[in-house]
């Protein structure tokens, strides 16, 4: 065991810029970031400017978060290198894992061959919907007719997933996740990454969605920084739904949360317990409820109440201690559609050796992948590592 801590917290969604390929997924111009920050006025970000969120690309500067001569943190972007936009792709890449060949999307609804099994299963003759959506406006659209019939509303998203969801009055959890359970073993033969149980509740016109969410995840195709960890005893601790996307594959401890208050909150008590040393963060919230509602201005609060949080998680931290802020994608909300968008994601990486400035600004540059995190984490617990991918900057860090 280690006396070190090292904390990675993902702001889901949270992209800076569209990637040079981005053109191949449809979403050239997307800038999760820099577009929210035109769309209102302006980010009122002090403590992650302060960190050097602005010094990440001069080039462009964010609107009202401008480079900071000393930044308390090191500071950089990151490229993804797999040929995905989606979570488990994205998290599976920042733990050295990059997926060689893409997962299979629906963007026009699922065959029979998947459908038809599955209400055989389930015992039921329909499902609702069958179709690529927004999680929110089919429940508009199609809440009312599932509250009447009990049928399953099943969609999809340009992400390699199904979704099934139903209202908690209608549907009892333990029966939606036992339909998940049966669609998850038709859906990854049929290529898809991942199911997700979205129960709501509410009356017609007006539902929502519950944090009673449960993914079930394909387990990593092969190890993971997160086993290398878990091999020497680096224990880790998941917070929000980092176990489901690693199908709990080295990752010794779960909390579930609702929401990112309570993944902060949860966050904070790790650190001050330092109860393992290694704790993985995702705050879900930008995604899902700002992201893919295209709803910049909330976005930006959200922003803003992490913000908020920083001086109490760096102030948890030890002066040995790592922390380090990343995302898993992009989800512009000012973008067409409702879907994650392929984008550079940022990359600030704080000890106090850095925010002490003793060698000036650490700019860890265009980081050729997300692994580079990972590969760092092992590194700086002494952790000999399975994989090829990505390079350390551990080194650049503590120098």
């Amino acid at each position: 065991m280690t006396d070190k801590l090292c904390a990675l917290i993902v702001i889901d969604s949270v992209g800076i810029g569209e990637l040079p390929d981005a053109a191949a997924f449809g979403d050239v111009g997307s800038d999760t970031l820099g577009n929210i920050a035109r769309a209102t006025g302006g980010l009122k970000l002090p403590n992650l400017q302060a960190l050097g969120l602005g010094n990440i690309r001069r080039e462009a500067p964010l609107l009202g978060c401008d480079p900071v001569a000393a930044p308390r943190a090191a500071f950089g972007k990151m490229a993804e290198v797999a040929p995905g936009k989606d979570t488990a792709t994205g998290h599976w890449e920042l733990m050295g894992l990059v997926p060689e060949v893409p997962f299979t999307t629906y963007p026009n609804g699922f065959p029979p061959s998947l459908i038809q099994p599955f209400l055989a299963a389930i015992g039921r003759q329909r499902v609702l919907g069958n179709e690529a959506a927004s999680g929110t406006e089919i429940l508009t659209r199609l809440g009312a007719e599932h509250v009447a019939s009990g049928d399953p509303i099943v969609y999809t998203s340009a992400d390699p997933v199904l979704q099934i969801a139903a209202h908690e009055d209608v549907v009892p959890l333990e029966t939606l996740y036992r339909w998940c359970e049966v669609a998850f073993e038709l859906a990854v033969p049929a290529g898809l990454s991942r199911v997700i149980a979205r129960p709501f509740v509410g009356e017609a016109p007006i539902f929502s969605r519950t944090y009673n969410r449960k993914d079930f995840t394909l387990a990593p195709t092969a190890p993971t920084f997160l086993d290398d960890l878990a091999a020497a005893g680096v224990a880790c601790t998941g917070v929000g739904k980092i176990a489901s996307i690693y199908a709990h594959s080295g990752v010794a401890t779960e909390i579930h949360t609702a929401g990112n208050a309570e993944g902060i909150e949860a966050t904070l008590e790790a650190l001050r317990a330092r109860s393992a040393p290694f704790v993985f963060t995702n705050l879900v919230d930008f995604d899902m409820l700002f992201g893919h509602r295209r709803d910049p201005a909330g976005y930006a609060r959200s922003l803003e109440e992490f913000d908020a949080a920083l001086p109490a998680l760096l102030a948890a931290l030890g002066p040995d201690d790592l922390l380090m802020i990343v995302a898993d994608h992009g989800n512009d909300p000012t973008y067409r559609g409702t879907d994650h968008t392929r984008e550079y994601v940022p990359l600030l990486a704080y000890t106090e050796r850095v925010s002490q400035g003793r060698t000036g600004p650490v700019d860890l540059g265009v980081r050729a992948t997300f692994a580079d995190v990972g590969r760092t984490v092992c590194e700086y617990f002494g952790v000999p590592t399975t994989g090829t991918r990505g390079v350390s900057f551990l080194t650049e860090l503590l120098r």
